[in-house]
């Protein structure tokens, strides 16, 4: 693991004052490569995530991963502008998903901000972006899910709509908001105007970025996309099938030659010249019958014949997992892609690894997410030089 004053982010100073999970997924990710992340939570509620989810000893499992790599402090924002605004002339990030309106109601609109710190950059998240009809609303990553399109193409033609089970447009906005980040501090210190900006981002349109192939479908060719199950509509073969135990196995042979791989594998080389299986389009005009032949010989073999079919016919086919399953795998072990870390609260706990995996500046988890406030000391009388009874002071009046 890196040492801390190894890690290619050092120097970058971030305030993630946000809540739930988009915005401060995306500051997560920028501490896991050294950038300075400072959790600002109002002092008498917390955030919300230390809630949220799966509880042990009343403490939230996820918040470990949630806010690792970041220094809790606790700050009613409203009361204590002066001392955020201290905090904000330090910080060249600030991160927050407010309903737009909320930072100027409060005094702290872009001028006051920008005014403090002019190189300061903004990550402003919402749930329909800072202006548009719908800006005043309040937004989760659901509703995303289901006004971008993507919601209505989950599930199978007889089925109703099906939303993720995995905060999926948080996730896919927390990538966006970093990356945006990142093209912001590029150009205000690579290109050299050192000037800071705001980004506005939504949670529908980064996950609507993923569905652009059928937003075009429809802009050029006026084709609407439908529930297809595990299938997609533009290749075959690709889907789920179960093998003889009852474990099933996702296949894709969307590429040709690895769709001849596939009829080799399963011992049907004649189909590479059929006309029904010939080429892609193909295919796909025929996917009942292709998925029919292929669910037959999967349906007829264990996991581990289907698998060693396959690799030997360097077709491209996987298991299915359940949890359990990922913890044991032989190639997550060898990649480490979950790693253990001792936390203050549970001991040795296991979690996403730092990705990606770069050759010669790694990311590193350096701690877990910790208590309310317990960095309250460090940062404001060592980081901005308040003086303890200045801090006692604040403390006092609640506003930290």
């Amino acid at each position: 693991m890196p040492k801390e004053n190894d890690l290619p982010l050092k120097g970058l100073k971030i305030i993630d004052m946000a809540t739930m999970m988009a915005a401060p997924w995306a500051a997560s990710y920028l501490g896991d490569f050294g950038a300075e992340v400072i959790k600002v939570e109002h002092p008498v509620t917390g955030d919300t995530m230390r809630k949220f989810g799966a509880l042990k000893d009343g403490k939230a499992v996820f918040w470990k991963t949630l806010s690792r790599n970041k220094r809790c402090i606790t700050l009613d924002v409203k009361r204590g502008q002066a001392v955020f605004l201290k905090l904000v002339q330090w910080a060249d990030v600030l991160i927050e998903n407010f309903r737009p309106g909320t930072m100027e109601k409060w005094g702290l609109g872009w001028d006051v901000l920008s005014a403090a710190n002019p190189g300061l950059i903004w990550l402003r998240v919402s749930g329909f972006g800072q202006g548009g009809p719908y800006a005043a609303r309040g937004g989760f990553g659901t509703v995303a899910e289901g006004l971008c399109g993507f919601a209505a193409l989950n599930g199978y033609p007889d089925s109703p709509p099906t939303l993720p089970p995995n905060p999926l447009a948080d996730g896919v906005c927390s990538v966006f908001g970093a990356l945006a980040i990142m093209i912001a501090l590029y150009e205000r210190n690579v290109l050299g105007s050192g000037k800071g900006q705001i980004i506005d981002i939504s949670l529908y349109e980064p996950l609507m970025r993923l569905l652009e192939a059928n937003l075009l479908d429809f802009s050029v060719l006026g084709l609407q996309s439908k529930r297809m199950g595990s299938r997609i509509a533009s290749a075959a073969p690709r889907n789920l099938y179960q093998t003889k135990e009852g474990r099933w196995v996702s296949l894709s042979g969307s590429a040709q030659p690895i769709a001849e791989n596939v009829f080799r594998a399963i011992g049907r080389p004649e189909l590479i010249q059929d006309p029904r299986f010939c080429d892609n389009p193909s295919r796909v005009q025929h996917v009942e019958e292709l998925d029919a032949i292929i669910d037959h010989w999967i349906g007829e073999h264990s996991l581990e014949e289907v698998m060693a079919a396959f690799l030997e016919a360097q077709a491209v086919v996987g298991p299915v997992y359940e949890m359990d399953q990922l913890f044991e795998d032989e190639h997550l072990k060898a990649r480490e892609s979950l790693i253990e870390v001792e936390d203050e609260d549970f001991g040795p706990i296991k979690l996403p690894n730092v990705f990606a995996k770069f050759s010669r500046t790694p990311g590193a988890i350096q701690f877990t997410g910790g208590a309310k406030g317990a960095e309250n000391q460090k940062v404001y009388c060592d980081l901005l030089g308040l003086t303890p009874e200045e801090l006692k002071e604040l403390q006092k009046n609640g506003v930290v």
